[in-house]
């Protein structure tokens, strides 16, 4: 709402209607919202899924840790990956977006779209194994943020994009840029994040439940 109230202030004709807006509000707040409260009712009621091993109630105490191994320095790892595997096809679609030029290549598209989710996959699964043999079980949100971070890298690929080949000198513009790029940052970062977790999910239920007990 607030971008649209900067584009009627240029009095562009890309502005959205007044009452396109009031529909967009009532779908939010009338179909988005009430379907949120009922998907959380029936996640509430489903019951939670049982661990494939014995687990203590007291946690144990997690060794200290290399600096190499530090969430920061691996999130940030984990990334260069993902984003590696999608920046040249990025370069294509921003063009075609900021650029106005045709964009024809969806079977490649479609390629890398594979090849992202299963670097993502891969990468999150590779140093989620090495936190496991450091004797740290605080994977869940570590898997998320590992191949959720290559976002930053996508977002900083934005701005090199802006300043080398976008002339673009008003603020209206530039705000309009950086902000629905930080939209699509974080759509990335939910897209990749989610990949990397439930691949995480799956390999540690698979290694734990791969021990035998007797």
């Amino acid at each position: 709402f607030v971008l649209d109230l900067l584009i009627w202030g240029q009095k562009s004709s890309g502005a959205v209607p007044f009452g396109t807006l009031i529909a967009l509000c009532f779908l939010w707040f009338g179909v988005s919202v009430p379907l949120v409260f009922v998907g959380s009712y029936f996640g509430f009621k489903k019951p939670a899924p049982e661990d494939p091993v014995r687990t203590n109630k007291i946690p144990r105490q997690i060794p200290e840790q290399p600096w190499y191994m530090h969430p920061a320095f691996s999130c940030l790892v984990g990334g260069v990956l993902p984003f590696g595997a999608v920046f040249i096809e990025l370069f294509f679609i921003l063009t075609s977006v900021w650029l106005h030029q045709f964009y024809y290549l969806f079977g490649f598209l479609a390629l890398v779209f594979i090849i992202l989710c299963l670097t993502c996959a891969e990468i999150t699964i590779v140093l989620c194994y090495f936190q496991l043999c450091s004797e740290d079980y605080n994977w869940w949100w570590r898997a998320y943020l590992t191949s959720g971070s290559s976002a930053l890298y996508l977002f900083a690929y934005s701005v090199f994009y802006f300043y080398s080949k976008l002339d673009i000198t008003k603020v209206v513009p530039m705000i309009l840029y950086f902000v629905y790029m930080s939209i699509v940052s974080y759509g990335f970062f939910c897209l990749t994040g989610t990949i990397g977790f439930y691949a995480c999910y799956w390999f540690v239920r698979k290694i734990y439940g791969a021990i035998k007990i007797d």
